[in-house]
């Protein structure tokens, strides 16, 4: 085979994302170390959930209530609603590896001048998600709300996981 015909090719089947056995494909943004999908591409007839906001948990039940501190900083809430939407899609026959779409709301912390704190929520995130145990990155969007509805949340989490039936 011609060399002219061989490369490019080549270079096609190595810019195509690659295609998981469950038929969901998850394509690599620019930088491949981010833990979050450029873009994920779920075929027809996958079976979908769709996961509700979900806020942390207490973490401080002696804390003044409706305090980040009853809730703990960005990074331990974002570690809270993680847990609790895996014991979620767990409870439906989902994993982690399964989200495909997630929307990020995170409010200021008063403890750092009404900044977010985007690094927290990385930390917690990078638990989750393009690790060696689950290497799955979802499509994300973070968005700074001006508060969320429980007084002293800095985080909530929505998802959409997605599955191909076999």
């Amino acid at each position: 085979m011609r060399l002219s015909v061989l490369l490019p090719a080549l270079v096609l089947l190595a810019a195509t994302p690659a295609l998981a056995e469950t038929g969901i494909v998850r394509t690599q943004g620019p930088n491949a170390d981010s833990p979050i999908a450029a873009a994920v591409t779920v075929p027809a007839g996958a079976e979908t959930v769709y996961l509700s906001g979900t806020l942390a948990s207490v973490i401080d039940p002696n804390a003044p209530k409706g305090s980040v501190q009853a809730y703990g900083d960005t990074q331990a809430q974002a570690l809270s609603v993680l847990g609790k939407l895996k014991a979620t899609l767990e409870g439906l026959g989902y994993g982690m590896g399964d989200v495909v779409q997630a929307h990020v709301f995170l409010a200021g912390d008063p403890n750092k001048g009404g900044d977010i704190d985007f690094a927290g929520l990385q930390a917690a995130w990078t638990q989750y998600f393009g690790t060696v145990v689950q290497p799955n990155k979802p499509a994300r969007s973070t968005v700074k709300v001006a508060a969320l509805v429980l007084p002293g949340a800095l985080v909530e989490i929505e998802v959409t996981a997605a599955k191909v039936k076999h």
